[in-house]
């Protein structure tokens, strides 16, 4: 046990972090270059789990609304 006492609107509260259009472009874009980059002998979890959330991301970005 570390002493330490959360706060509301920590982080470490498992809140979702709020992320904008724009971030999950990036983000999509770096995932998608590290899966290109996988070696072959990567474990197969690290590359399911990679390969949701660039699903999950491109899902998102479909949904959300298109600013002008």
């Amino acid at each position: 046990m570390s002493g330490f006492r959360t706060h509301d609107g920590q982080h470490s509260d498992r809140m979702p972090i709020k992320r904008t259009a724009d971030e999950k472009k990036r983000m999509l874009a770096q995932l998608k270059e590290q899966q290109a980059t996988l070696k072959p002998w990567v474990a197969e979890g690290v590359k399911t789990s990679l390969a949701k959330r660039i699903a999950d991301l491109e899902s998102e970005l479909k949904v959300a609304p298109v600013r002008r």
